[in-house]
């Protein structure tokens, strides 16, 4: 997994360092406690000369002649008034970001001071989360550089706490958190010929063995006779075979119980209703729900919840085989619904509609939440910064909206009236996997409905936020982001049965 060591030290480092970072408030532009003098100095006369202010989305990077520390990186938080975990998260993720970019091995930074408050929580958590998925790097599939070319990569950082403004627990606790992330962005980047159903399912049983999980994997046999037509529809026409992955968390005291599930595409051509070529190659992240739930199921067992949570990744490949399912087949889902295929390019509904049915039935869930990269419609309406909701229950979408912001993860409600579900009446069937272009979001979203009954269900579509997404600090340029993975964590921290 590609994430940077996080160390958490009480008091100012001792040592030679190659960097120091420290962030600026705009309200007070000056040198934190612990701030070496020379560096004081430099961050003095920068103010005067109004080079930097400490404005939010502000750097500089200052060179130092003497004491122990080669350079200082400065960053903006702006003001202090207006400053949340969101905006603390991303200065300190434009920070690990910018230390990346510098080849140094090591750095370290100071903790910003006199920001205990509510809407930020502890500093030592939202700033180790911060910097350690502004420092992801992906590069198992790099050659190695020339010998007189040595590469550096930043191995640690070290957060000083002058202060106390927090813990070493605290900042293991967002260690954490980005460890699950950068897990999820790492199972999103690798190529569909590594990233198989069955590579995913191996990576629920390591974590299952981590974690002390329950994992079952259901073959391509056993969904056959549980009669799961739909999602193994979608996988006829590749040789990879498909992959039903169940995680359980079961701590003692539980109440109430959580269902998670998520698209587990691997490579989606489309199927017979093939994709243009152009940015194909973007489609092996069409798995990044299923990996966001397999990561979230890493995570969550560290932060002590009393809540059951089951996790479900419906894995396979859609490719356009001599076996491929056609435009105009009627297959039968796990519920018994019939179900017309008008086109195979809109899979992840039906792999996801059989698990959620499977999963409802088997589990009975008290609410369940689905992650996908279903439409890009959702890209249209929403672009790249808010992922899009579908709900059946007000209350329960209200909770997830909830975590999505302290996470990070913005949601965003469609509207889920009941008119535009006629657009899914089948005509020589129950259902039909498409509607109209009109609302695709939405209808994509409503399809999923007949597959949950009563229970209390959100949709999350994130086809925009899964990869793509520019210009946060936190978040790469290029690549998966990891979306999903701490809404999920801080909506079972903080579940109430709906």
């Amino acid at each position: 997994m590609s994430q940077v060591e996080l160390v958490y030290q009480k008091g100012e480092g001792k040592g030679p360092q190659a960097c120091l970072v420290v962030f600026v408030s705009q309200d007070k532009p000056a040198a934190p406690k612990g701030c070496p003098k020379p560096a004081q100095a430099l961050l003095e006369r920068a103010v005067k000369l109004k080079s930097f202010a400490g404005k939010k989305g502000q750097s500089r990077m200052l060179l130092v002649t003497e004491g122990p520390v080669e350079r200082v990186l400065l960053v903006g938080l702006g003001k202090t008034s207006e400053l949340d975990r969101e905006a603390l998260r991303r200065a300190a993720g434009a920070a690990g970001k910018l230390l990346a970019d510098m080849k140094v091995a090591q750095a370290a930074v100071l903790l910003p001071q006199g920001l205990k408050s509510a809407k930020v929580g502890d500093v030592g958590t939202v700033l180790a989360e911060g910097l350690a998925l502004g420092a992801y790097t992906f590069l198992p599939y790099k050659a190695q550089p020339p010998k007189d070319e040595p590469a550096v990569t930043l191995k640690k950082i070290t957060l000083l706490d002058v202060a106390s403004e927090s813990s070493k627990q605290a900042v293991a606790q967002g260690t954490a958190r980005a460890a699950a992330i950068c897990r999820a962005r790492d199972l999103g980047n690798h190529p569909a010929n590594v990233a198989t159903p069955e590579y995913l399912a191996q990576e629920a049983k390591q974590i299952g063995k981590a974690r002390d999980l329950k994992v079952t994997v259901l073959d391509e046999a056993q969904m056959k006779k549980l009669g799961m037509d739909m999602l193994l529809g979608v996988a006829r026409g590749s040789r990879q075979p498909p992959r039903l992955i169940i995680m359980e968390y079961r701590p003692k005291g539980a109440k109430g119980t959580l269902m998670f599930v998520g698209k587990g595409i691997t490579f989606d051509s489309g199927g017979i209703s093939i994709k243009p070529s152009q940015a194909m190659d973007e489609m092996k992240f069409d798995m990044c729900g299923a990996a966001a739930v397999i990561s979230a199921m890493d995570l969550i067992p560290q932060m002590d919840i009393k809540v059951n949570i089951v996790a479900m990744a419906p894995a396979c490949e859609n490719l356009p085989g001599g076996l491929a399912q056609k435009p105009g087949d009627i297959v039968k889902a796990y519920n018994g619904k019939t179900v017309e295929i008008l086109n195979t390019d809109a899979e992840g509904r039906l792999v996801l509609g059989d698990a959620l049915a499977y999963g409802v039935e088997k589990f009975k869930p008290d609410a369940i939440v689905d992650l996908a990269t279903l439409t890009g419609a959702c890209v249209v309406a929403l672009g790249h910064y808010a992922t899009g909701a579908v709900s059946n229950h007000e209350a329960w979408q209200s909770q997830v909206v909830a975590a999505g912001r302290s996470a990070g993860d913005l949601v965003w409600p469609f509207p889920a009236l009941a008119v535009y579900e006629e657009e899914l009446k089948g005509k020589f069937s129950d259902l039909k996997n498409i509607g109209s272009r009109d609302a695709g979001t939405i209808t994509g979203g409503l399809f999923l409905k007949s597959f949950v009954g009563e229970t209390p269900w959100v949709h999350l579509d994130i086809a925009g936020t899964a990869w793509g997404v520019k210009n946060m600090g936190h978040i790469p340029n290029d690549g998966a982001t990891g979306v999903g993975v701490a809404l999920l964590a801080d909506l079972a921290a903080a579940y109430k049965k709906p």
